[in-house]
């Protein structure tokens, strides 16, 4: 891979500076109709984009092309948001000589606005979806956000192919020159991070690597937003009602959420709470070798292998299952992971551990334990006073609580929330996926007293682009 010099670098983000303005000011269903164009490019290269993901990344291709029906419908999600302009949140307050509060109010008018230029550093294990035309990119772009692409080392062959293919369809739908960009190499991330024109940083990967990034954006003389997802331990907690009820069942489903993309997803569930001598531990010990597929590439193998071992090495885990090409499964005691949460950490692989609680308060103080996380699953009844309990833990310490259901698969769409408390993520206020996710690349302004002709056409008195609005803190109907 031939990395991108620092003058290139320098280059790509001037010609972002410069399109910011052009692209912001752009018209509503024009910056909706290059999402579009994007969405339409990528699927008219399919197989050429399946074909280089395929060499690069060793994920099946039924994974790749799900992956891809995912990223290019996202993008126009994404264009439909544009259009309906509830994202730019424009709330009018007319002036009032009889405000309450004992002063007249002026005339205040509000609006988001883009940030400015994105960062956005692409994701190894998605190569499509987190990558160089995935979700950071569509919600900064649909923000009115030019993007700088700092691609993944996994895969630069696709990374350049999915550029080129971005760069066509922005070119034909006449957006602005510089509005996309991508560098190359570990140096060239850093810099553009730290350019003084970058205004926001997009992550997802290890939380090293997104905690040495988020340091080196706090640490600019103009500190930006960085919004790092960097990983989740997911635990998942099975209620002893649950696991004599639904044995069979939950087995299954954790052996498939584990062995999904053979682990490598930050979603998967790398520790599950069940009841010790229950049917369900019975099940898992029992159940036939769950076959798992290549990893992503070496490093990722090493870095797996590495923390299995790490963990294995506890004298108070004993390994269940350990055979290569398979799911890994490794068991301790509630009681060993109290005593030293350090033990449980992400194993990004097909690997999970399961924990052994004695009785419901045991179960409560586990969860208890548990920091950030971006997913936290309960299975239980809902006469079950225990797991009521669980979900309000569960509330307080993760950005989605899911109900006997596991947590890889993660749907596009207006209500969902992928983020959570730190260490998942930098930001818990915010969402990497879904449409929300539009919201970290804008600021409010408010424009107080300006006359009707000098204001933005989306705060005008007759409102000329039909923007939906509230006006005295409620929507006209």
């Amino acid at each position: 891979m031939i990395e991108t010099t620092p003058q290139q670098v320098d280059a790509i983000v001037a010609a972002a500076a410069a399109a910011a303005g052009p692209w912001a000011a752009m018209e509503l269903t024009e910056r909706a109709a290059a999402l579009i164009a994007i969405a339409d490019r990528l699927d008219a290269h399919t197989e050429e984009l399946i074909e280089a993901a395929g060499r690069e990344t060793h994920l099946p291709e039924a994974s790749l092309r799900r992956e891809l029906t995912r990223t290019t419908f996202q993008l126009r999600l994404f264009a439909q948001v544009v259009r309906a302009g509830e994202f730019l949140d424009v709330r009018v307050d007319p002036a009032d000589p009889q405000w309450p509060m004992g002063v007249p109010r002026p005339d205040l008018r509000r609006m988001k606005v883009p940030l400015g230029p994105v960062v956005n550093f692409a994701a190894g294990n998605f190569p499509f979806t987190l990558s160089v035309a995935g979700g950071d990119t569509a919600s900064a772009l649909a923000a009115g956000c030019p993007v700088v692409v700092k691609a993944h080392p996994g895969h630069p062959e696709l990374s350049r192919l999915t550029a080129r293919l971005v760069e066509e369809a922005l070119v034909e739908t006449s957006a602005p020159l510089g509005v996309f960009g991508i560098v190359y190499g570990q140096d060239a991330g850093v810099r553009v991070l730290t350019h003084p024109a970058i205004a926001a940083a997009a992550f997802t990967g290890s939380t090293a690597g997104g905690r040495a990034l988020f340091d080196l954006a706090s640490r600019r003389s103009v500190p930006i937003p960085f919004y790092g997802e960097l990983g989740s331990i997911n635990p998942v907690f099975v209620t002893s009602e649950a696991a004599e009820a639904r044995a069979a069942e939950i087995a299954a489903g954790l052996f498939a959420s584990v062995s999904f993309n053979s682990g490598q997803l930050c979603t998967k569930p790398n520790v599950v709470a069940v009841p010790e001598d229950s049917a369900l531990l019975r099940e898992v010990r029992a159940a036939a070798t769950v076959p798992v597929g290549e990893l992503l590439n070496d490093a990722i193998a090493a870095g797996f292998a590495g923390s299995v071992e790490r963990m294995s090495a506890n004298p108070g885990v004993e390994v269940l299952r350990d055979a290569p090409d398979s799911v890994r499964l490794l068991s301790t005691e509630a009681k060993t992971v109290l005593a030293d949460p350090t033990l449980v950490h992400e194993m990004f692989g097909p690997a999970t551990l399961l924990v052994r609680y004695r009785d419901d308060a045991e179960l409560r103080e586990l969860a208890a334990s548990f920091d950030g996380q971006l997913t936290i699953s309960i299975f239980g009844e809902t006469s079950d006073d225990t797991a009521r309990t669980l979900i309000a833990l569960a509330a307080a310490k993760a950005g989605r609580v899911l109900w006997n259901s596991w947590p890889t698969g993660v749907s596009v769409t207006y209500a969902q929330q992928h983020g959570g408390p730190y260490p998942a993520t930098t930001a818990p206020g915010t969402t990497s996926m879904g449409t929300a996710a539009i919201e970290r690349f804008l600021r409010p302004v408010v424009f107080q007293s300006v006359p009707d002709e000098l204001l933005p056409r989306e705060l005008r008195a007759e409102n000329p682009l039909s923007i939906p609005r509230s006006v005295n803190g409620s929507r006209p109907r």
